[in-house]
């Protein structure tokens, strides 16, 4: 416990006190984000905010996780040093995006084929680790490795998981549009896999997962880290996490479901980010096959802004859907740990 605590602290107070610094270094530098022309019209005006901010969101959760360890008995892991290590991967993806979209002066960075192939890349080095150098069970998993307990064979998780890393990633991306709204999001959904990791520690004989405690470490590092910019970043943002950090953050959800055998309870958990995408999706199909639109802008965040709602309105409310997924997603783990208890 006193390790969590020590990691969500560093995580927290990094984020929170070297952020400013950050916005001032960025604002020196015009750094600042450009606004997609075809966006609502009331985030004009946002245009020059400081962006790359998940900068200070990798920095502050890898601190976070690391500190974990000192003066702890907490035994660092291949799995958490894998889920780490991908989280800076993909932040560095998002990094030369964000950077590429500043240089040149427009709200587009690396083409989208070149940005695809990236995550591919990262996904697939990720879920080969994972296979042969951690050695993630390969069964279909849902609360526990062993429900439902379909193997899939090494060919079938690598798909999954390769799968799970691309799409989080994007999820999270296509999230962050609203001052708040994927860093709020996202800690709710961490703070939920650091119980689980705990719980998961606590009861070996059941999870049989060596990592758990070392995962959760990273899981409560990306709460601090997240909290932290989000005093900066709540409306009105002071400064965009970019994609540096909405693939780094979408990456780290991904990989840590991945990891702790909670394949299918991630679409729970992250049920926001996941309604998001899926409001893309059905607008472009719904566009392509009838013609028509579905909602006024997709994500449909955009959609209710557009009809009228005010922005941190829209922020909030999605907020307690995602905080009431999340403990959905607890909630159906722990009701499983009471049935499998039982015959334990």
């Amino acid at each position: 416990m006193l390790s969590l605590m020590e990691s969500g602290g560093v995580g927290f107070l990094f984020s929170l006190l070297i952020t400013p610094i950050w916005i001032r270094f960025l604002t020196k530098r015009s750094l600042g984000q450009h606004i997609q022309e075809d966006g609502p019209h009331t985030h004009h005006h946002k245009a020059g905010t400081p962006t790359m901010g998940g900068v200070i969101i990798v920095v502050a959760a890898v601190l976070g996780y690391a500190m974990g360890h000192v003066g702890t008995a907490v035994v660092v892991t291949r799995s958490g040093l894998l889920c780490v290590a991908v989280i800076i991967a993909s932040g560095l993806l998002g990094f030369a995006d964000d950077f590429l979209a500043i240089r040149n002066a427009r709200n587009l960075g690396l083409s989208p084929r070149g940005k695809l192939i990236g995550q591919v890349v990262i996904a697939g080095v990720f879920a080969v680790l994972a296979l042969y150098w951690v050695h993630t069970s390969t069964d279909l998993s849902f609360t526990r490795y062993s429900l439902p307990g379909w193997n899939l064979t090494s060919t079938g998780w690598f798909v999954l998981a390769a799968f799970v890393i691309v799409a989080t990633s994007n999820a999270v991306n296509l999230t962050d549009g609203l001052d708040g709204l994927a860093a709020g999001s996202a800690t709710f959904c961490f703070g939920v896999l650091a119980i689980i990791g705990y719980w998961q520690f606590r009861h070996f004989e059941i999870y049989r997962l060596h990592a758990a405690l070392d995962l959760g470490l990273v899981a409560v590092g990306l709460v601090g880290a997240c909290l932290g910019f989000l005093w900066w970043n709540a409306a009105p943002a002071r400064i965009f996490m970019g994609d540096t950090g909405s693939l780094a953050v979408g990456t780290g959800l991904g990989a840590l479901c991945l990891l702790m055998n909670l394949d299918l309870l991630l679409v729970i958990i992250g049920g926001l980010f996941v309604a998001e995408t899926a409001s893309v999706i059905l607008q472009v199909l719904s566009y392509r096959i009838f013609g028509r639109r579905i909602f006024r802008m997709s994500p449909f965040h955009y959609h209710f802004e557009l009809r009228g709602w005010p922005e941190t309105t829209v922020i909030i409310r999605f907020w307690i859907l995602a905080g009431l997924l999340a403990m959905l997603g607890l909630g159906i783990f722990y009701g499983d740990f009471l049935k499998i208890a039982k015959v334990v």
